[in-house]
């Protein structure tokens, strides 16, 4: 700004400053024109533009339509290749790792899974397409020029291929839990014990297979893997298998105001289970309505009893006759008594209830059973009269018309329990110990044997039969079967695919066995070898008053074999049923002989 200046004026005096009146006169002096500075620093701006607009358009000129320097996918440097070089670099770099097997692991077992059965593919355009490449901005040229750009590889997943994968891996890995048991082998208890399971988490182990395929990550993968806890620990069955040793270690009796009836220590082994309970332990539950179907005729009065469906044979064909209800045994009640016993021990004496019952087989069941035509028969011969034969026909009217549904494996034990005096049977000789002596219910392997005669012609399958100790003439050799109660039992399984009904019939001397159901084939023939491997017997005298005499023959060894036909052809045979016979020892019943005194002769 211009300063204020006192100067002289033209007419005045020098040193004179003021004008007539005594005012001083302010003279405005203008300042000189400013200096030039701001030229030099445009000049200096301008040339670093430039520098930098070269630094930046020169390399991005050069980098233009090439993929930026320093990209890299896995290892495959893809800088200054233009898109199609990328691709065909990473195809031939990344080819053999694309295909390299996955290795994953669950509960420390490693397994191998193929990217192309779990439909895992390396998307190579889809990957090049996320490079960089065009004309950079300068923040790639700055990267391309003093970094690198890592780029992740895209996959494709077919996604049901990939879940097909893993429900193949999850049935090597899953393993089911395993529910501790109590079984009985016999009437023995034994300990199964629980044991966790696995379940593989398929979602996440998707995931985890999905992103382990061209990781850089080493090892194998490891998949998670859920573990199922049984409902029972296994501590609980201690004590569970001490109360089932209790449980069978004495019959259990049944009572009503008609009969008394045992749950013989088998039966109730049978129909006795232990299920976890609330506690977390297990609890005794016990199938009555099975265990009954033994022994309920012996507490109901049978003309009041249920009346079952089933079949009669009328004019050599079975007819259905219709079932109807009555007394039977509360089975709800019984089997709450017996889980009681179990539990808590106490009195082995149960009075049982009666109800009106319905049939336990009704007739729309049992007709659906293919119960139409003979198939098979057999029938043993045998003296008349002796008190065997009542026992015989007591047998044979017990099990005429009883039913065996397909799958069922029948037991004579268990359907008709043990012989008593009460049912008609008498003692009678049987063989115990390789000696004859008088039991209730003696002389009914004659039926069993009859019986295991039907099961063999009808082609149905043995289960448990057990050769007499020494071979009866009335009976043929090698296809024969005693019994006795509780052990030996005669068992075979109704495999035939329909039911099987069983009807008996008898004379004075002789027993029949007819299975009645849907025949399989056309015929079946037992071709026997001949007897073989003789032994000799011996002869003994016995002079107890219990003594039966017996009749001495060898021992020896046969072989049959049950050979099927049907159309006239052979179809199949069974392994041969191999029997060796003891000899039947000579006993004479009386004082044993005594010497003749020897001549005395002389010296």
């Amino acid at each position: 700004m211009s300063a204020p200046l006192s100067a002289p004026v033209s007419g005045a005096m020098e040193g004179d400053h003021t004008f007539s009146g005594g005012a001083p006169v302010q003279i405005q002096v203008p300042d000189p024109p400013p200096r030039r500075r701001g030229r030099g620093t445009l000049v200096t701006v301008m040339c670093v533009l430039i520098v930098l607009a070269l630094a930046y358009t020169l390399p991005a000129v050069y980098m233009s339509g090439a993929i930026l320097p320093g990209t890299t996918v896995r290892g495959v440097d893809l800088g200054g290749l233009t898109v199609t070089q990328a691709a065909e670099r990473l195809r031939e770099r990344l080819d053999e790792r694309s295909r390299e097997e996955i290795t994953v692991r669950a509960l420390s077992v490693p397994y191998e899974i193929k990217p192309e059965r779990a439909g895992l593919e390396l998307d190579v355009v889809g990957t090049i397409e996320h490079a960089p490449s065009g004309f950079p901005d300068p923040i790639e040229v700055w990267r391309g020029l003093t970094g690198t750009t890592v780029l992740e590889p895209k996959i494709t997943v077919d996604s049901a291929r990939l879940s097909e994968a893993v429900d193949d891996l999850a049935k090597k890995i899953d393993r089911p839990v395993r529910e501790g048991e109590i079984r009985y082998s016999g009437v023995r208890p034994r300990i199964v014990e629980p044991r966790d399971g696995a379940a593989l988490q398929r979602a996440a182990a998707a995931e985890l297979i999905k992103g382990a395929y061209l990781s850089e990550a080493s090892g194998p993968v490891q998949l998670p893997v859920t573990v199922v806890r049984p409902k029972v620990a296994k501590k609980e069955f201690k004590a569970a298998a001490a109360m089932a040793r209790a449980a069978v270690a004495a019959p259990i009796v049944l009572s009503t105001g008609v009969g008394r009836a045992r749950l013989t220590p088998s039966v109730l082994a049978a129909n006795l289970t232990f299920e976890p309970g609330e506690s977390g332990g297990l609890d005794p539950v016990f199938d009555a309505k099975a265990a009954l179907a033994a022994v309920e005729s012996r507490l109901v009065d049978p003309a009041k009893a249920p009346v079952e469906a089933g079949y009669d044979i009328v004019n050599g064909k079975p007819k259905l006759t219709p079932g109807k209800p009555g007394l039977g045994v509360d089975a709800d009640k019984l089997a709450a008594a017996v889980e009681k016993v179990v539990e808590e021990g106490g009195s082995r004496t149960i009075r049982v209830s009666l109800v009106e019952v319905e049939p336990r087989v009704g007739a729309a069941e049992v007709r659906k059973l293919g119960i139409k035509e003979k198939i098979s028969e057999f029938t043993t011969q045998h003296p008349c009269c002796a008190p065997r034969v009542t026992n015989i026909h007591a047998i044979a009217d017990i099990l005429d018309g009883h039913l065996v549904k397909p799958g069922e494996t029948f037991s004579l034990n268990e359907i008709v329990g043990r012989r008593d005096t009460a049912r008609g049977f008498v003692p009678a000789p049987q063989i115990t110990a390789g000696r004859l002596v008088n039991e209730v219910g003696g002389g009914i392997s004659q039926f069993v044997t009859t019986m295991y005669n039907a099961v063999f012609f009808a082609g149905l399958k043995d289960v448990k039969h057990t050769p007499h100790e020494f071979y009866i003439s009335r009976y043929p050799a090698g296809r024969e079967s005693t019994v006795s109660f509780p052990q030996p039992d005669f068992q075979w399984q109704n495999d035939s695919g329909h039911g099987v009904l069983i009807k008996t019939s008898y004379t004075s001397t002789s027993i029949t066995v007819s299975f009645w159901g849907t025949k399989r084939y056309d015929t079946i023939k037992a071709v026997a070898t001949e007897p073989h491997s003789f032994t000799d017997f011996t002869r003994e005298t016995d002079d107890k008053p219990d003594c039966i005499p017996m009749t001495g023959q060898r021992g020896f060894t046969i072989e049959v074999t049950r050979v099927f036909f049907n159309d006239g052809k052979e179809i199949r045979r069974d392994s041969p049923i191999r029997t060796v016979y003891r000899p039947e020892t000579d006993l004479t019943c009386g004082p044993a002989p005594t010497a003749s005194p020897k001549p005395s002769g002389g010296s």
